[in-house]
């Protein structure tokens, strides 16, 4: 729905500023043309951090494992991205840029400290999307445009981004419960 209002919102801001830009420089219609932009920029940005605001709020006091009560010892697990090569994709930049993954990441980190969490960043080389999360095989290779992920070791078949979150919950268990874990593989 947040997506839906932002697009909205851009479609119209995009829609003021091609009808201003043939408008004389500082003239009267020029000024309230650019007080109409401001004002439109500064809602979209007001609801990108208050959604921002209530998703970390919301994973740093629920998602937590089963032994733990709620919104207490909290234990959450993020993949560090390279956010920098995903920009480079022109395809998925403007998207990309409107997440704010660094703001995110900081909220999510400041917000988990507040409540008792704790969250543990798994590095970026940690092939998750690879791996078979049932025997542990990593694959060569993988596609992006493979959707499913199917392990020719055990024949296990699964949607590529559940596959993913179950590397990442088992990767952030092993490095709680496991002591001297090479850093190679998780990053706290």
């Amino acid at each position: 729905m947040v997506l839906n209002i932002c697009k909205k919102l851009e479609s119209k801001l995009s829609r003021l500023q091609y009808l201003n830009r043939h408008k004389t420089k500082f003239s009267n219609n020029w000024k309230k043309a650019q007080l109409k932009i401001a004002a439109l920029h500064n809602r979209i940005a007001n609801i990108r951090k208050d959604t921002l605001h209530k998703l970390t709020t919301y994973l740093a006091k629920n998602h937590n494992p089963p032994p733990s009560p709620p919104g207490r010892g909290a234990r959450g697990v993020g993949e560090d991205l390279n956010v920098s090569g995903m920009m480079s994709n022109h395809k998925l930049a403007k998207a990309v840029a409107d997440m704010g993954f660094y703001e995110f990441r900081r909220q999510l980190e400041y917000k988990c400290e507040l409540y008792g969490a704790e969250l543990i960043i798994v590095n970026r080389w940690f092939p998750s999307s690879k791996t078979c999360s049932r025997c542990g095989t990593v694959k060569e290779s993988l596609l992006l445009s493979e959707r499913v992920f199917n392990c020719e070791h055990c024949g296990f078949n699964c949607e590529r981004d559940l596959n993913a979150a179950l590397n990442l919950a088992m990767a952030g268990s092993l490095s709680v419960t496991a002591c001297g874990l090479d850093n190679a593989d998780v990053a706290r």
